[in-house]
């Protein structure tokens, strides 16, 4: 491949986990795995073709909460300082009945930034998550080829949103696979009344100012 990094395996086929956990490809690399004709990419036991798959790797998150729709990722994306200071207050559990993350009392805006929890650019949760460490151990690509799921590290998973998110979203995507999984998580966060692209946990429609609950 373009940079070096990978080689081909022996039976000419990447698998959904060691494409997805093991290594963090760069650009060149996706789309000359994606282009090639002799390189295909199975997710439960799926072919997905360069036409069918739009999927940044790094935004497959583990624990079921995908990174395209996270809130995190989002502002820091936009270098949103508005919607950075609401989601700092909000994780250092100044939000009734939200929850709290560990390690979050200093948090502020310049802690606010992520590229994804598969990328080199990662929220100081991410960095430290149970769930992420949890199914690198095992060598899964997400906790939804996990026999023990829901364990212990969702029940203890700090946020509320979240933890509703994870025990909704691990099952479908274990019935459904990686591109449908994600496919439904990105349709899914739309204002149904003006069709804005909205984050995770949105109670609010950014443009029309709609009520959602999406989650």
């Amino acid at each position: 491949l373009a940079c070096g990094l990978f080689t081909k395996p022996s039976d000419g086929l990447f698998t959904s986990s060691s494409f997805f956990s093991s290594v963090h490809i760069c650009s060149p690399c996706i789309k000359n795995v994606f282009t090639s004709t002799d390189f295909k990419l199975f997710t439960n036991n799926k072919e997905i073709t360069e036409d069918t798959m739009k999927v940044n790797p790094d935004f497959v998150s583990p624990c079921g909460l995908y990174c395209g729709v996270c809130a995190i990722h989002i502002a820091h994306r936009d270098n949103n300082q508005k919607l950075k200071e609401r989601l700092a207050g909000l994780y250092r559990g100044e939000v009734p009945g939200k929850g709290t993350l560990p390690g979050t009392e200093n948090l502020s805006t310049e802690d606010i930034k992520c590229n994804g929890c598969l990328s080199d650019v990662l929220f100081m949760h991410c960095r430290q998550c149970e769930i992420r460490a949890c199914t690198i151990k095992k060598g899964y690509t997400g906790c939804h080829q996990c026999e023990e799921f829901p364990c212990q590290h969702i029940e203890n998973f700090p946020m509320t949103v979240g933890k509703k998110v994870i025990l909704r979203a691990v099952p479908h995507w274990r019935k459904v696979g990686t591109e449908k999984w994600i496919q439904d998580e990105e349709a899914r966060y739309v204002c149904p009344e003006c069709s804005n692209k909205v984050f995770r946990g949105a109670a609010k429609c950014n443009q029309c100012k709609a009520k959602l609950d999406l989650d």
